[in-house]
C-alpha cells in the first residue's frame, strides 16, 4: 500500500474525489446527500418548491429559528426547475436602493456558503461587465454606480481601454455598430456552481431534521373561513396542503416555485401580477479559459460567461410571448450567436454544444414578490424572473424570519404583493431586464 493511500485510509475527505476513489476501490457505495422518508400527515411549515429558493427557506427556518419540523414538496427532483437550469451568474449591482441592499446580501451570505454548508460550491468573484452602447446606455450606469456607492457596494464606470484589460477578448475598437463606450464594472460580481448549491442547502437541511420529499405534488392548498369557495381568498386561513400522496396539515405554508408560482397561489385564492415566459440559454465547446469575467449587454440583449471546464454559457432576455413551452428554437440561437460575435468576432470558430430552457415568472416591475398573502398562514417567495438564483440564499434567511417571527423583515419589505395596490413599484427593469 502507497503513502497516499494509506493517508487516505487513516482521514479520507469525505466529499473529496480521493474519497469517493477509495470507496469504489473497496466497493462501498457513494454516501446518501440526504434522507428519503416517510411523508408524515402534519408539519409545522410546509414549503413547495425544492430548488434553492425552498431548501434554502428550510434550511434557515431549521439553523436561525429552530423550527426543524419542516417539509419541501418538491413535485419532480431537488433542483429540476430553474436552480438546475440558470446560468449561475451572482452580482449586487442593481438599481434601487432597496434591491441593492437585498442583493449585497446574498453575495455575502453566497461568499461564507461554503463554510456554512461544509461543501464546495465554487463562488468565483471574478467581476461583472455592464456594457454600455449609448450615451444614455452609459448615463444610466453612472446612476447605478452611485446607487451601488451609496449602499456600500463595489461599483464603478469604466471605459474601453481598462474593459479591455479585464476581457481583452471584446472588441472595444469603433468599428462594430454598436461601439463599447463604456461599462458599469463590478468586482463583487461572479459565478458559481448551481448544483452545488442546491445539494448543500438540501445535506445541511436534511442534517437538522428537516425532511424533503421527492415526487410529490401539490394539488391544492386547503383554507378556511375566506370569502371564497372552499373557504379560500382574503380574510382565510391555511390548515393544510393535498398533495398526490395524501393531505398534510399545517398553519404555514410557503409558496417558493418558479414557472408555477401563479397556479400554487391561485390554490389558495390568490391571484398574483405575475407572467410566465420561457428563457433560453445556450453553451459552446470548452476551449482554453479566454473570458476572465461575466460580460453583460443591455442593449444587445446577451451575457456570457466562462466556466472552470472552459465553455462558454451565454443568454439572452426572456422569450416576447407567455408560455409554458419550454422548447428551444433555432431562431434563439442565431440571434444570439450574432450578438455575440459583435462583441468578440474572434470566437466565430467555436461550436455550439447544448441549448435550454426554463421557466421565469415575471412581475410588472422586475422584482419579487415576498412575504405575507391576505390568507394567513401563506406566504410567497415568488416572481423572480430571470434573477432568482442569485438571490436564493438571502430570500430563505428572509422568508424563514418572517415565519418565525410573523413579522415582515425590513430587508424584504419593499417587495410586498401589496405595493402593486399602493403603486409603491419597484422599478428594476433597468438593472434586470437581461443584466444576469
Amino acid at each position: 500500500m502507497t503513502a497516499i493511500a494509506r493517508w487516505i485510509r487513516r482521514r479520507p475527505p469525505r466529499y473529496s474525489a480521493a474519497a469517493l476513489a477509495w470507496k469504489g476501490f473497496r466497493g462501498q457505495s457513494w454516501p446518501r446527500v440526504w434522507r428519503d422518508t416517510d411523508l408524515k400527515r402534519s408539519y409545522d411549515a410546509v414549503v413547495i418548491g425544492g430548488g434553492v429558493h425552498g431548501l434554502a427557506t428550510a434550511y434557515y427556518l431549521a439553523r436561525n429559528h429552530g423550527i426543524k419540523n419542516v417539509a419541501v414538496l418538491e413535485k419532480a427532483y431537488l433542483g429540476s426547475g430553474g436552480s438546475g437550469r440558470n446560468t449561475a451568474i451572482i452580482r449586487s449591482n442593481y438599481l434601487t436602493p432597496a434591491g441593492v441592499a437585498f442583493y449585497d446580501r446574498s453575495v455575502q451570505l453566497y461568499s461564507s456558503m461554503a463554510v456554512d454548508l461544509n461543501i464546495n460550491v465554487m463562488f468565483s468573484q471574478r467581476g461583472h461587465l455592464t456594457l454600455a452602447h449609448s450615451d444614455s446606455s452609459l448615463r444610466t450606469m453612472h446612476w447605478r454606480a452611485e446607487v451601488n456607492k451609496l449602499q456600500g457596494v463595489n461599483s464603478s464606470v469604466i471605459g474601453p481601454d481598462e474593459i479591455k484589460k479585464e476581457a481583452p477578448s471584446l472588441d472595444t475598437s469603433d468599428h462594430p455598430r454598436y461601439p463599447i463606450l463604456g461599462a458599469l464594472y463590478h468586482p463583487p460580481g461572479g459565478v458559481v456552481r448551481h448544483d452545488a448549491v442546491v445539494w448543500g442547502y438540501a445535506r445541511a437541511a436534511d442534517h437538522m431534521g428537516v425532511e424533503m420529499h421527492q415526487q410529490t405534488e401539490v394539488t391544492d392548498i386547503i383554507c378556511t373561513g375566506g370569502e371564497g369557495p372552499d373557504g379560500k381568498g382574503p380574510g382565510g386561513r391555511v390548515t393544510g396542503v393535498r398533495t398526490n400522496r395524501g393531505d398534510i396539515s399545517t398553519p404555514v405554508v410557503v409558496n417558493c416555485t418558479a414557472g408555477w408560482a401563479s397556479l400554487i397561489s391561485a390554490m389558495a385564492g390568490i391571484r398574483l401580477p405575475i407572467t410566465t415566459h420561457p428563457l433560453q440559454a445556450a453553451v459552446t465547446e470548452p476551449v482554453k479559459m479566454f473570458l476572465p469575467t461575466v460580460v453583460v449587454s443591455g442593449s444587445l440583449h446577451v451575457y456570457m460567461s466562462q466556466t472552470d471546464r472552459g465553455e462558454l454559457v451565454f443568454g439572452a432576455a426572456v422569450d416576447p410571448i407567455a408560455t409554458y413551452s419550454v422548447r428551444g428554437s433555432l431562431e434563439f440561437t442565431e440571434e444570439l450567436a450574432g450578438h455575440v460575435l459583435e462583441l468578440m468576432p474572434g470566437i466565430s470558430r467555436m461550436r455550439v454544444l447544448r441549448q435550454w430552457s426554463g421557466l421565469c415568472d415575471m412581475t410588472p416591475d422586475y422584482s419579487p414578490v415576498m412575504g405575507f398573502t391576505p390568507v394567513d398562514g401563506f406566504l410567497v417567495d415568488v416572481g423572480w424572473g430571470t434573477y432568482g438564483f442569485k438571490a436564493a440564499p438571502v430570500s430563505g434567511e428572509q422568508m424563514a424570519e418572517a415565519v418565525a417571527t410573523d413579522k415582515t423583515p425590513k430587508l424584504i419589505e419593499a417587495f410586498a404583493l401589496s405595493r402593486f395596490e399602493s403603486g409603491e413599484l419597484v422599478g428594476e427593469k433597468g438593472a434586470a431586464a437581461v443584466g444576469h
